[in-house]
């Protein structure tokens, strides 16, 4: 777990330098759908992207018991930035161009980004750190799984071609909106999962007290 958060800022620095290319010289990556989705769009990736870097500089500064001074600020800056990509999310995601089943998964995504980031804020003002770091650990799981996203997606477009001719009649169209569907679900859906069963596993200082315990009083 040495090189885990140096590694993950060099995915989310590539991925970013990838993504936000298009966007930076007027295009994008996904065709608008009505007047005002370019512009919210723009808001949203570059808030996200703001987001995204700010959840790696959360995780990084959040390790061991002590945290440094500028973890936050630096969570100020994550939650201004979250809010409005996440509610955004809210208002484009149902009118993407790639389906029904990406778009129900758009609004859970944003939904659930926004009560988590907002409940781990609260938290933390109320001094429930314990609840602000659980909060904010999925939050920021949710922040990244755009990456996951964007793997899942060609590898289930290669994986269910067999069924583009059985099922879908060699229609593209409405196989594209499955393969799009299935990888918005998994990437944020499946880590959200996976962090949810992490938190909830015993602690250490659980179990040395309990065995502790054990060891002091005999049954």
């Amino acid at each position: 777990m040495r090189y885990a958060h140096p590694l993950l800022a060099l995915i989310v620095v590539a991925f970013l330098g990838y993504s936000l290319t298009p966007y930076l010289t007027g295009g994008t990556r996904v065709p608008p759908t009505f007047a005002l989705h370019h512009p919210l769009l723009l808001v949203h990736v570059f808030c996200a992207s703001v987001a995204m870097v700010g959840a790696v500089v959360q995780l990084w500064s959040a390790r061991g018991r002590r945290v440094p001074r500028w973890h936050r600020t630096a969570g100020r800056i994550y939650v201004a930035a979250t809010v409005p990509a996440a509610l955004t999310a809210l208002v484009i995601g149902p009118a993407t161009p790639f389906g029904p089943l990406l778009a129900v998964s758009n609004v859970a995504l944003g939904a659930l980004w926004l009560w988590f980031t907002v409940a781990g804020y609260r938290a933390v003002r109320r001094g429930r750190i314990a609840e602000h770091r659980r909060h904010m650990l999925r939050s920021a799981v949710l922040a990244l799984s755009v990456i996951g996203n964007r793997v899942w997606t060609p590898v289930l477009f290669v994986v269910l071609d067999p069924l583009r001719d059985s099922v879908f009649q060699g229609g593209d169209e409405h196989y594209l909106w499955l393969v799009a569907g299935l990888g918005g679900w998994l990437g944020w859906l499946l880590p959200l999962v996976l962090v949810t069963l992490w938190l909830r596993r015993p602690h250490e200082e659980t179990l040395s007290s309990v065995r502790r315990g054990r060891e002091g009083h005999p049954v």
